[in-house]
This record gives C-alpha cells, sequence and structure tokens, in this order.
C-alpha cells in the first residue's frame, strides 16, 4: 500500500454548500415490521453495510453470490453499546440466502481498537481487491473517537475476499481544510469526523477517488459536517482535495457518502439524523440525502429542490438507518429501533434491546429523473 502524501489545497470558498430552507420534498420509507427485523447471523447485531463492487460501481457478483460487508458487534443488553465493539464481517447472499464468512481482519491486526464502515472494489483484473475502512481510536490504547482512514489489500477466491495484507493508513486529514479527528471523548451527533471512505472512479476523467465524512477546519460551528475528497495521483499516492459539499451551520454529520453516475448526472449521496441538524435551522428526519451535478467537482445543487429523498416515517423516526445506494440504484439500511409506537426508552428500558433490529432492512429502489430521486414503485 502506498504511502499517502499531503498536496496544497484550493480555497475551499468554492465548495458547494447545503443551505436547504426546508426540508418536506422526500419520500417516507416503508414501515418496518416483525419479519424485517429477523437477524441473518444469530447472536450479532449488523448494521452499516456495503457490497463488493467493480470499479464501475456495479454490485460484483461472484458465482451467483454478492458479497457484503458490515459492521458487527455481539448483542448487548444496550445496543448503543455496540459502537464500542464493531468489527468488519463479511456474509454473502445467494438463491439459497446469506451465509457468514466471519470477521474479516484477523485477530489483533486491526490499528484500531474497533472498525467502522468504509467500502471494497474488486478491480478491473478480476482477482485484486481493496477494503477501505475506518480505524477508531489505536491499537492497545483507551478507546477514543479518534478517526483514521486505512485500505487493506486482499484477494478474491471461490469463498470470496480473503487473503488480506497488512492495513496502511493512506490519507490523512491536514487539520486546515478538514478536521483532525481526535476527540478522547465525544457526545453522539457532535463528534468531528474524518471516516467512512468510500471508492469512486470517475467515468469521465478515469479517476480513481475516495469520498469521506469530514468536518471544516475553517469553521468553529459546532455543525459542520462536510463531504471530502481525496485521488490516487499517476505516482500511487493519495492526495486530498476540496470538499465536495460542505453544510456549515447546518449539519454536523454527513455520514456514508457515495456517489453514483445516472444519464451522465452525478448523484451524490448521504445520511444524516435529526438530531445532527443545527438547532433553530430547518432540520429533516433520518433519512437519505443527496444533490446532483454534471461532474464530480460540481456545482452541486440539491435533488428534490432541498436534499431529502427518503425518511424514516413520522410514526417510527428511528427505524432505520445508515443508507448506501449501489451503483444499480438500490438502497440498503439496517433496521435499527423499529415498532416503538411512539413508547420512550426512559418509560420502557426493555425496549432498547427488544425492538433493536440489528440486521439489514428491506431494499428499495430508486427513480431517477434529471435533478429529481424519489423511490420507486
Amino acid at each position: 500500500m502506498t504511502t499517502a502524501k499531503s498536496i496544497n489545497l484550493p480555497t475551499w470558498e468554492g465548495v458547494s454548500k447545503w443551505r436547504p430552507s426546508a426540508l418536506d420534498g422526500g419520500a417516507e420509507i416503508a414501515l418496518i415490521g416483525p419479519s424485517d427485523a429477523e437477524p441473518i447471523i444469530p447472536e450479532l447485531d449488523l448494521w452499516d453495510s456495503w457490497p463488493l463492487a467493480r470499479e464501475d460501481g456495479s454490485t460484483a457478483e461472484i458465482a451467483g453470490r454478492q458479497f457484503w460487508f458490515f459492521l458487527s458487534a455481539p448483542q448487548f443488553p444496550d445496543p448503543g453499546q455496540r459502537h464500542d465493539a464493531a468489527r468488519l464481517r463479511m456474509a454473502s447472499l445467494g438463491s439459497d440466502g446469506w451465509r457468514d464468512h466471519g470477521q474479516v481482519l484477523p485477530e489483533g491486526s486491526s490499528p484500531g481498537t474497533r472498525e467502522w464502515a468504509g467500502s471494497a472494489v474488486l478491480h478491473d483484473d478480476g482477482v485484486s481487491v481493496t477494503l477501505f475502512f475506518t480505524a477508531a481510536g489505536r491499537r492497545g490504547e483507551k478507546p477514543s473517537f479518534e478517526q483514521r482512514l486505512f485500505a487493506v489489500s486482499g484477494k478474491l477466491d471461490p469463498d470470496g475476499p480473503g487473503q488480506w495484507a497488512e492495513p496502511a493508513e493512506f490519507i490523512r486529514a491536514d487539520g486546515e481544510c478538514y478536521v483532525v479527528a481526535a476527540e478522547a471523548e465525544g457526545k453522539p451527533g457532535l463528534i468531528k469526523a474524518f471516516r467512512d471512505p468510500a471508492w469512486f472512479r470517475d467515468p469521465q476523467t478515469g479517476q480513481r477517488h475516495v469520498l469521506f465524512t469530514g468536518s471544516a477546519g475553517w469553521s468553529d460551528d459546532d455543525y459542520n459536517g462536510l463531504i471530502g475528497l481525496a485521488t490516487l495521483g499517476g505516482d500511487g499516492s493519495w492526495h486530498l482535495e476540496n470538499p465536495l459539499v460542505e453544510a456549515v451551520g447546518v449539519n454536523n454529520e454527513l455520514e456514508r457518502p457515495n456517489v453514483i453516475v445516472r444519464d451522465g448526472r452525478y448523484y451524490l449521496f448521504w445520511s444524516t439524523q435529526r438530531r445532527t441538524f443545527k438547532p433553530g435551522t430547518p432540520n429533516g428526519p433520518n433519512g437519505l440525502y443527496g444533490m446532483v451535478a454534471d461532474s464530480l467537482r460540481g456545482p452541486w445543487r440539491a435533488v428534490n429542490g432541498d436534499g431529502l429523498i427518503a425518511g424514516n416515517p413520522a410514526q417510527e423516526p428511528n427505524q432505520g438507518y445508515s443508507w448506501w445506494v449501489t451503483g444499480e440504484g438500490h438502497v440498503w439500511s439496517f433496521v435499527d429501533h423499529w415498532g416503538m409506537q411512539g413508547r420512550s426508552f426512559d418509560q420502557h428500558p426493555e425496549l432498547l434491546r427488544k425492538q433493536f433490529g440489528g440486521t439489514p432492512a428491506p431494499v428499495f429502489s430508486l427513480a431517477f429523473n434529471g435533478d429529481r430521486v424519489t423511490i420507486a414503485n
């Protein structure tokens, strides 16, 4: 794996801004029911997911199976504890259903105290695989909210991706445009970000990129989320570039960004939650959001006028989260706290475990029509 390099970033004043005046342009996701919350791997919670994809963004299918990566943890009494024990796990989906392929990285090889979300690409040789992921904290140290971006090379064999090499940090925040995310402690929804690396090959230029969730280094606003960009240079090193989109004064977390191309347009997606919108500003539901542009570097404009594509239904605002759009336009997520029926954890603490899904949510598809993106019928 190559060594990360820094470059002099251009001014960030030209970065596209997300400044919705209201958030009411999206659709509601269908209600999740008991049959949707059945675990696919017993005794484990699974959440953030992404497929092994080809360089063009299409989901790879090997011998009739798709290979999916998840964050995983034991089923703690409080599912919130899962973030402190997250490990990458792989499962495959075929005509016979799901197969568990176990923990991805060998025990003791992770550079962090836990592993957070990323992406995986099968390169054009049909054999080489790169897994990108977030290392949270540092191995052997006290858990923290420090976030670093790593890549690990592997090979495809009949049982899926494997033969992983040593993970290497491939890009670092510069502390000016991008905040160095190294907090020892933090409040959920307000920690600074440098995570969620997502592979993208630009069909216009052929360049290889990684998008990621970041925080604006030029702003001291508590709500300064952005979507960052790194590019693979001809020398084999990754280089930081200007962010694609910033939401300073609007939202602190534009999570798990990824791009797909449809009919010559670039569609940028991310997930966010109501609690990460700045108080006193327009705020939307936990949901899938997006922008559209004619090239990767924008300018980006909000889809549907405000950026909201699909949100949890009003009666179950926390039923799902962490939406990922595949190259085919299918939307994956996980079942969060579903079926709450207005009940609170204060009055019903048993619901923390009982109503947490921790398994893939029903998949839905998107329909694309210029600057409008909707749930397909």
